[in-house]
């Protein structure tokens, strides 16, 4: 046992001691001069004998609370353990791998490690006792028949589900909660006393009162019924919950989003760069109710100058406040069919901070100077006030810039040729995004659309016009502008990281492509040149679909982290998020960080560390998923109930993926998708070719391909699974019946011309 001693004296050895001292009134320790002491005495260690290493008096309450807290947050982040004897030991001598709970709707689940690295497999028999998004500490203990890591957990770090939505059952007066998030496979148990007058089949929430353990239900209090099954507008209360989205505003949020009136300063106008004379205007959807966004554009000698002006966030929501900690907390504004959860409260994101038309705003511009290459050769961000000229949709800008739209015109015939000098900005970025090979794909984008009632009435597409792209290649710009700037810097920001395929991706997309006469150059490490190759050549294809489809889902999902990784879609060597900061954390960060450099702060006076920005990375990333994921839930029960009425009914469509248990369909102009299960296809036993996305007949030789035709029937449609199960009618221009059989490929018997037949049966 190393001998304990004093740790030298954090005030003056601890590198951080001034960032601690500047956050804190009561300042002790940072958690890395913590973590670095622990290390090296590589032992576990009371409170008491921590306390007394850092010579902390036991008189001296407030600082040892202060590291009693540091300490147990260090804990619940897993930066440190906390034995049963409670002792604090570091992480990594403990040979522990902390990390979050990825649960699967079949029971069993994974570990997504802190650090990154391969997931560890959860058995059925470990999750019995979690919940999917818990953050514990396992040990590797083996490798599983699939030749993947498996995990034990030793202990849980935190609970993160404390509260779960979903149907109730009642069976002789006792209640079973079944989640409505399908990662979580518990069954909720409820005692008659917790029930709260709910029916049976009503949608509730409940208090999770204890958690599962290995050998006992999970049990838990019904808080509130949210209704019944189809009452409007169930989905989304339902998504909310399911996932956890905040929603209430804390009253200390309210008081201090009120504490600024409805109108900017002039004592807020003052030091700032006025840029109120210039025609910069707003450009977004019919619905927007916030604008972060405002453009300016104006012919050069050398090129154009662009102006981006972002809405000043960062001058009402301070770090540390308690707005700061529900932006951080919500991490992104969620954007529901009809209805919308914001990061900041409605004074803040639909007023001050909201870029509205003729009214003075705080804005932080980016100044760029473009030259006919559309290349960056010069930029400057500015601590600026402007005043929008007009709030205009891309409806009207694309009329406007393809010539018509004559009444439009009109309205804004001052600021017709500022918006025609934009357009020929864009045709030159748009160029110089050609050549530098970034990857456009051709997706389509749909909305719902309610009728009577908050009833879903159709599904119809997004019309993608060149005002959304003049607006989208603008924010690009900034976006680069920002990154470039920070990294000069030296300030640490969250980069918008997208990696390029792995080598097992690669791999597979190599294969499919070589069976399609095509083929993808770059050899272990393809850029998005060579992407972009490829969609250049099949843009006249039938299967341009198909093959595009393949190309997107061989790329990894972006994330948010301070490691600088590029873009890969965009093909940017350094990209991140700057443009929207009303609705995304991250761009509020950015915001922060060219402010501080602004102001000519050092790095070391920066007040946030690098070790802070790879947690707010993971948890901006998470924030983010989740209402992808909620989101999704909401749409998907709305396509559900939009289909009810319509089982039996027959549609064309196309195999918009291939599984090993089946075939989904997306239906034409309606744009819902649902499932052919594997038995529900001709009689054959079909084998699974991931990289080839398709089913392959063994005996009939029959495939079904991504992007395929087929023709369905409506056979089913589950609301509370989500699900809507179709029956298979035809296959291109093949009816069912024509498709071939496991028997009969065997046209010509075996027995012909060697005797009688023996019997009218085929054999098997």
């Amino acid at each position: 046992m190393p001998k304990l001693v004093p740790f030298c004296d954090w005030r003056e050895q601890d590198p951080h001691r001034d960032r601690e001292a500047r956050r804190y009134e009561t300042p002790v320790a940072s958690r890395e001069f913590i973590r670095s002491c622990m290390e090296d005495y590589g032992a576990p260690l009371t409170f008491e004998k921590i306390a007394n290493a850092f010579e902390l008096a036991p008189d001296d309450i407030e600082r040892r609370d202060a590291l009693a807290r540091r300490l147990n947050a260090m804990v619940r982040e897993g930066q440190l353990l906390k034995n049963r004897r409670d002792g604090y030991l570091a992480v990594d001598r403990s040979g522990l791998v902390p990390g979050r709970v990825i649960g699967h709707p079949d029971g069993f689940g994974f570990l997504k490690p802190d650090e990154g690295g391969d997931d560890l497999y959860l058995s059925f028999r470990e999750m019995k006792a979690l919940f999917h998004g818990d953050r514990v500490l396992a040990r590797v203990t083996g490798i599983d028949q699939r030749g993947r890591k498996e995990g034990t957990v030793v202990e849980i770090l935190e609970r993160v589900t404390d509260k779960l939505v979903g149907r109730l059952h009642l069976d002789q007066g006792i209640g079973f909660l079944v989640p409505d998030n399908k990662r979580i496979a518990h069954e909720i148990l409820v005692p008659p006393t917790s029930l709260g007058g709910a029916a049976d089949g009503q949608i509730v929430v409940v208090q999770i009162v204890s958690f599962p353990q290995r050998n006992a239900q999970a049990i838990g209090a019904i808080v509130s019924v949210l209704g019944d099954h189809m009452d409007p507008g169930m989905e989304i209360d339902v998504a909310i919950q399911a996932h956890g989205l905040p929603v209430e505003w804390p009253e200390q949020v309210e008081v201090e989003a009120k504490r600024f009136g409805s109108e900017v300063s002039e004592e807020q106008k003052q030091g700032r760069v006025d840029l109120r004379h210039l025609p910069l205007v707003t450009i977004d959807g019919e619905d927007a109710k916030d604008f972060d966004d405002a453009v300016f554009c104006e012919r050069k000698k050398s090129g154009w100058r662009l102006i981006v002006a972002i809405a000043d966030v960062g001058a009402y929501v301070s770090p540390g406040s308690a707005l700061d900690k529900e932006a951080f907390e919500r991490g992104n504004s969620v954007y529901f069919p009809g209805r919308v959860i914001p990061m900041l409260p409605e004074a803040l994101s639909n007023g001050l901070c909201s870029l509205n038309p003729h009214v003075d705003r705080l804005c932080l511009a980016c100044e760029m100077y473009i030259d006919d290459d559309g290349k960056v050769y010069r930029s400057r961000f500015l601590n600026a006030v402007m005043q929008s000229k007009a709030r205009l949709t891309y409806t009207e800008v694309a009329r406007v810039i393809k010539g018509g739209g004559n009444r439009v015109r009109k309205q804004v015939k001052p600021l017709v040729e500022h918006l025609m000098t934009l357009y020929e900005l864009f045709q030159v970025l748009l160029r110089s995004r050609e050549q530098r090979g970034a990857i456009d794909l051709d997706t389509t984008e749909t909305r719902i659309v309610f009728g009577p009632e908050k009833k879903i009435e159709r599904v119809e597409p997004v019309e993608r016009n060149d005002a959304h792209r003049i607006i989208e290649e603008c924010m690009l710009a900034a976006n680069v502008v920002a990154a470039r700037f920070l990294r000069r810097k030296r300030l640490p920001l969250l980069y918008r990281r997208h990696d390029g395929p792995n080598p097992q991706k690669l791999v597979d997309l190599r294969g499919f492509l070589g069976e399609l006469g095509l083929s993808l150059s770059g050899g272990d490490q393809p850029t998005p040149k060579d992407y972009a190759a490829v969609l250049s050549r099949i843009k006249d294809r039938p299967d341009k679909h198909l093959i595009q489809t393949v190309l997107l889902r061989s790329l990894s999902q972006a994330v948010y982290t301070p490691e600088e990784g590029g873009h890969f879609g965009l093909a940017y060597d350094a990209y991140t998020h700057y443009t929207s900061p009303i609705r995304r954390y991250p761009d509020l960060l950015v915001h922060r960080a060219i402010r501080h450099a602004l102001a000519g702060g050092k790095v070391a006076e920066f007040h946030y560390t690098r070790g802070e920005f790879v947690t707010f990375g993971e948890h901006c990333s998470m924030t983010e998923r989740r209402a992808d994921e909620a989101t999704r839930d909401a749409t998907d029960w709305l396509k559900c109930e939009f289909m009810l009425d319509k089982v039996g009914q027959e549609f064309e469509g196309v195999i918009s993926a291939v599984t090993s248990f089946g075939l989904f369909i997306e239906l034409d102009e309606i744009y819902v998708e649902g499932l052919v299960h594997i038995t529900n296809l001709p009689r054959d036993y079909f084998h699974f070719d991931p990289a080839g996305h398709r089913l392959v007949g063994e005996r009939g030789g029959m495939v079904f391909r991504l992007a395929d035709r087929v023709k369905v029937r409506v056979a089913r449609v589950n609301l509370d699974d989500r699900k809507i199960d179709f029956d298979l009618l035809a296959h291109g221009r093949r009816k069912l019946a024509d498709l071939p059989t496991k028997f009969e490929e065997r046209r010509t018997p075996k027995w012909k011309g060697k005797g009688p037949k023996k019997s009218g049966k085929r054999r098997r």
